[in-house]
């Protein structure tokens, strides 16, 4: 994946009112997810922006959250494109790495209301959607067929550092009304955590090439 680069502040103003004030001024609200798991009750010592959220139902275990502000102008090149980024997080000189896990549009003006990240390491898997890009030319294609592509992203689980900027699968050998599923797709240091029977790809037959078959078989 490539690296962005990304500024943000300790937000230590909660509540409606606040977030209300942070969106009017051109910024947006980020939770950091994925930092430590602490016992309850906690005794050690939150950083600026940290919070702690129950993860259990007897109470005795807690996650170490992030409160994080960033610009809207900031996260515009992150949020609208199609690639997928590891993000180096710069947080008051502090590096930290993540990657998008979430994001929250306002259902009209489709403007930016709230991100979640997910902290990062290089030795512990993380499960990201990556997009897919067909090469080749399908068999079934030359027989007239039309090829489709219906899961643009899988999901896959591995460190982050080995997560490519986009799963390359080749379709020569599909042939006429073939599809491809998960379980059909291997990428060497990545697991895909989608059902192993989602179609991710087919060639249809079209009018063309069930007429051209009609034919052949007269």
């Amino acid at each position: 994946m490539k690296t962005f680069k990304l500024s943000a502040k300790p937000r230590t103003s909660l509540g409606k009112k606040a977030t209300k004030a942070l969106r009017s001024e051109g910024l947006i609200p980020v939770v950091l997810n994925g930092g430590a798991i602490v016992d309850l009750p906690y005794t050690g010592t939150l950083n600026e922006g940290e919070k702690i959220v129950t993860i259990d139902n007897a109470g005795t275990k807690g996650l170490i959250t992030t409160d994080l502000v960033v610009s809207q102008e900031a996260v515009r090149k992150l949020v609208y494109t199609p690639e997928i980024f590891a993000i180096e997080l710069d947080v008051e000189g502090k590096t930290r790495m993540a990657v998008l896990k979430d994001i929250q549009f306002h259902p009209v003006k489709d403007t930016i209301l709230h991100i979640d990240l997910l902290e990062v390491k290089e030795d512990k898997p993380v499960v990201i959607e990556v997009p897919v890009k067909l090469e080749g030319h399908a068999e079934g294609v030359k027989a007239g067929g039309k090829l489709t592509l219906s899961m643009k992203k899988l999901k896959v689980r591995a460190p982050y550092t080995a997560v490519p900027e986009r799963l390359v699968i080749n379709v020569d050998s599909l042939g006429l009304g073939k599809s491809m599923q998960v379980g059909d797709i291997h990428f060497d240091g990545l697991e895909l955590v989608n059902a192993k029977n989602a179609v991710v790809c087919a060639v249809q037959l079209t009018r063309a090439a069930r007429g051209a078959a009609a034919a052949a078989a007269k």
